[in-house]
């Protein structure tokens, strides 16, 4: 496979917490974002805040343009989007497609593959905000790399450049992998919320703030026993509520 260097035309489909972050940390390391497709009045503001000046494109315009399309939708739309794409020949020869759904690794990006696309899945352990605070947590998460062989190098490298870690899963262990990131994530936060409303429930004006020291170091000690390295914050990880990764 021809090695790639330099700057690659990056384009961004799905403007929640998780691509517009994704595409400001692949701009810093240098390459393009030569549009994003964004639906909503808050997705085109997200975008617009951590994009600035990218253009709002149609989804096969910004196909056309871009060398490296990144797919930041909810799980249960990936499928059909790939697919419908396929379907009115979107897709290039030779296009990196990326997308950052916990739960698939390659196969769901079949159709793009079959056009002569290059898939990638790359899910980025972590809660977004969609804001620039995302920006330096990068630097702290791991990455869950799936790819073919020949191109894992490429996964990997994308990763490093936006300051995560990458971990190589197998496409058969993407289920598990999504399964531990919701365990996680659905634990962390159901007995964050259970212990403020106790707290709550005596008169405290910030629980949150008061447990906030006691959940961060019980958590950072559990991951250090489980031999984690460096500590990870359980209650940062996973998928974020508008379903985005």
């Amino acid at each position: 496979m021809q090695e790639r260097s330099g700057r690659l035309g990056v384009g961004i489909v799905g403007a929640g917490r998780v691509g517009p972050v994704l595409g400001a940390a692949l701009a810093g390391a240098g390459h393009a974002i030569v549009g994003v497709n964004a639906v909503s009045e808050k997705s085109r503001e997200r975008a617009e805040d951590m994009l600035p000046g990218v253009p709002v494109l149609e989804t096969p315009e910004l196909l056309r343009r871009a060398e490296l399309v990144l797919l930041a939708v909810p799980s249960d739309q990936l499928a059909g989007l790939v697919e419908g794409l396929a379907a009115v020949g979107a897709w290039q020869p030779g296009q990196l497609v990326v997308h950052t759904a916990p739960e698939y690794g390659t196969d769901v990006l079949r159709p793009a593959l079959t056009a002569g696309a290059i898939p990638l899945a790359i899910h980025p352990a972590m809660s977004f905000t969609g804001t620039r605070l995302d920006l330096a947590r990068l630097a702290e998460t791991w990455f869950a790399v799936t790819a073919p062989a020949p191109v894992l190098p490429i996964g990997q490298a994308l990763v490093v450049e936006m300051g995560g870690e990458p971990v190589v899963v197998d496409e058969a262990d993407r289920p598990t992998y999504a399964e531990a990131i919701a365990t996680a994530t659905g634990f962390s936060r159901s007995i964050v919320e259970q212990a403020t409303a106790l707290l709550n429930g005596i008169g405290f004006e910030n629980p949150g703030g008061y447990l906030g020291s006691l959940v961060r170091s019980t958590v950072d000690d559990a991951l250090r026993r489980a031999g984690a390295t460096p500590p990870l914050d359980l209650s940062e990880l996973g998928t974020d509520p508008d379903g985005r990764p």
